[in-house]
């Protein structure tokens, strides 16, 4: 199964008894799974049939799905409900006279919701069902697409995945050349530093010296973090290989990655293994950014 994008667009136009319409999908980057859904004035009760479609394709993303109904161009399509009129004004003057709130303007009247309505015969019986079959059918055609188009930007990402793990392959390998040196290392800079306070080489306990070393490369050992980072990355390649909604997984290992090489850098004994772990963390950074995108 391949990764998958939160991010994607998709568009269908149809034809329903002499009547267009048009399904508009968006969705983007959310935590969970986010759905907003606008139906035109007398198909609201498509909205349960819907959200559950959605619900069965898609884990995550926050989406807008927007059915249009376009107006026949014959005859004028829209009405005024007479009585949602009055209601609305005379709401309006109590408003004003309560708490002076100024009335509204017609244009601000005739755009709440049910003062216009579709003037043109409603579809009933079958024909209403059909009319209903073909509206879910194509938000199911155009959820494929939907679906197809988040994929394709799903590939890309692995893509940058890919190369985002390659380097940090790359740098925990380099810095497990160089923590390698750490016991002769640190025995020289700690020979260097007794040498200053003593102004003597000659009065060093060798013994001393190599205990204290190995000392200080205990506490600068690396090895557990570097181990540690080489199964992220094994486990990364593991996921992204079995594809799937693994955003979430992928970003948990993500900020396992980013404290590993925290560790790293306060551990570091050496301005080249600092240099790198520096490094390693910028990379991780664009490592979650990307697996933020995906479901």
């Amino acid at each position: 199964m391949a990764l998958s994008s939160m991010t994607g667009f998709a568009r269908t136009s149809f034809d329903v008894e002499g009547t267009k319409f048009s399904w508009e999908l968006k969705s983007v980057n959310a935590r969970g799974l986010e759905i907003r859904l606008r139906l035109p004035p007398g198909l609201d009760h498509l909205e349960t049939e819907v959200r559950a479609l959605v619900r069965s394709e898609l884990q995550r993303g926050s989406c807008f799905f927007v059915l249009q109904k376009e107006a026949d161009a014959a005859r004028p399509q829209l009405a005024l409900n007479e009585d949602a009129l009055a209601l609305v004004i005379a709401a309006a003057r109590r408003l004003a006279a309560v708490e002076g709130i100024a009335m509204p303007t017609a244009d601000g009247l005739l755009a709440i919701p049910g003062v216009l309505h579709d003037g043109g015969a409603a579809p009933e019986g079958e024909a209403e069902e059909r009319r209903d079959a073909a509206i879910v059918e194509a938000f199911g055609e155009a959820m494929s697409a939907l679906a197809a188009a988040r994929r394709e930007e799903g590939a890309r990402l692995a893509t940058v995945l890919d190369a985002q793990l390659t380097a940090i392959a790359r740098m925990v390998d380099e810095a497990d050349n160089i923590s390698a040196e750490a016991p002769e290392v640190l025995k020289a800079r700690i020979r260097d530093q007794v040498a200053l306070l003593i102004e003597e080489t000659n009065g060093l306990n060798p013994e001393r010296l190599h205990q204290e070393a190995l000392l200080a490369a205990t506490r600068s050992d690396v090895r557990e973090e570097l181990d540690r980072l080489r199964a992220h990355v094994a486990g990364v390649r593991e996921l992204i290989a079995a594809g799937g909604a693994v955003g979430r997984r992928l970003d948990f290992l993500a900020q396992e990655f980013n404290r590993e090489a925290n560790t790293l850098c306060a551990k570091a004994f050496d301005r080249r293994l600092t240099a790198i772990g520096v490094e390693l963390k910028a990379t991780i950074d664009q490592f979650r950014e990307q697996v933020q995108n995906l479901a």
